[in-house]
This record gives C-alpha cells, structure tokens and sequence, in this order.
C-alpha cells in the first residue's frame, strides 16, 4: 500500500465512510493519501448544524471545513475542497479544470469515487462522471498534447450508501482491520452527520465477513469494499 490514494467525494465527509480505510492503509503503508471534496454538502449534508437556530452557510461551511480536516488528520491524509456547492453540485468548464490540475499535481496511482448512479443523491453520479472525465483529462485522454500529464490511475468505486440501488457490485474487498480504530476515530469527528457512524462501523464488519469467506483469511474483521 505504499502507494498515492486520492479519494475524490461530492460531499466534505464522503471519504470518510466509503475509503476512510483505505485512506489509512496506505498513509500507514508510507504512501500517500489525499482527498478532494468537491463540496462541502452544505446544503444536503449538514442537517445538524441546521438545527441551530441563526445558522448560515458560511458557517456550515467552516465547520464542515473543521471536521474534515480532523477526519483526514486522524486518517492521515490531506484534505481539500473545491466548493463548488451541493444540492445541486454542477461542474462546469473551470471546475472541472481545477480538479484535472488537482490530479496532475496529486499525481495518484489510484482514484477513488462515486458509482455512476444514485437514486438517492443525485450528487453522487454527477460527482462520478466529473472524476471519470478529470481523470482522462490529466492523463492526456490517450493522445500527445501541449500540457503536462500523469499515467492513468486506478479508478475505483466506494461502495454507496444504497449499493443494490446503484448498480455496485464489489470487485475488491480490502481489509482494514489493522486501521479500522483510525477509521471510526476519523468518523467521530463527522459531528455533524453521527448517524452514519453505526451504519458504516456495521457496513465494515460485515465486509469483513465476506472478506473472510473469499479470501480463507480468517483474521479479517473488517474490510471495506470496492467495484472495479
């Protein structure tokens, strides 16, 4: 695992649950682990800090700012957001050029993103085919070009809230046993979205459990799970 991870999220806290330990892995491994949140979510994500009274979104923003970057720093990685709003995120011409900049200048053997589609978060796929294209993009979409490019990443997707509902079949399960307390360390500073962190606490044992059941490694207790 000592390799350059890049998990790209719609949301501030995305990587959190879906590649928190991946993420770790590879910062423990002597890689590097980065992450890039296209927003902060807060509009759709943040339904805590709503609950204050006089809330406003530079606000919201701040503090999802806070928590990422605890949750990064408790992963080991680095965090960054491009804020380009959620509910609806829209990534036009320059956004997207901003993010094929982030990813020649992360330059990560394996990018780690959303399934194409999400019934229920309509951020999610946009956030997927952003990526998708970026990633062409940085590498010189195959061709000879005028600017500076990187050789193709592994993309990989994390597994999505709803996986039945988004065409997600798991193609890879990696074990995170030995970061897993790193992972729900990283996921406690979610403060602002605690409910996710007994959903994807038991999402990882139970990946653990089919991570077992494939690879005859019964020392595997939790894994989190990928589609090629």
């Amino acid at each position: 695992m000592n390799r350059r991870v890049l998990a790209i999220g719609a949301h501030a806290a995305d990587f959190v649950w879906r590649a928190g330990g991946a993420l770790a892995l590879a910062a423990e491994g002597g890689g590097k682990a980065d992450v890039i949140a296209l927003s902060y979510g807060e509009r759709g994500e943040s339904g805590e800090l709503w609950k204050e009274e006089g809330q406003t979104v530079e606000n919201v923003k701040q503090i999802r700012h806070a928590e990422a970057e605890a949750a990064a720093d408790a992963l080991g990685a680095d965090f960054r957001c491009l804020d380009l709003g959620d509910y609806p995120l829209e990534v036009d011409r320059d956004a997207l050029g901003r993010l094929v900049d982030a990813i020649r200048e992360l330059a990560p053997n394996v990018i780690l993103t959303h399934t194409d589609r999400d019934p229920f978060n309509p951020d999610h796929p946009v956030a997927h085919h952003a990526v998708d294209r970026a990633r062409a993009l940085a590498a010189g979409a195959g061709v000879a070009s005028a600017f500076e490019t990187i050789s193709p990443p592994q993309l990989l997707l994390f597994e999505p809230h709803q996986p039945e509902l988004c065409n997600f079949t798991p193609g890879l399960f990696l074990d995170i046993t030995s970061v897993f307390e790193r992972k729900v360390a990283a996921m406690a500073e979610m403060k602002s979205q605690q409910y996710l962190q007994t959903y994807y606490a038991q999402r990882a044992e139970q990946r653990g459990n089919h991570a077992r059941r494939v690879s005859g490694d019964q020392e595997v207790r939790q894994a989190e799970a990928f589609m090629r």
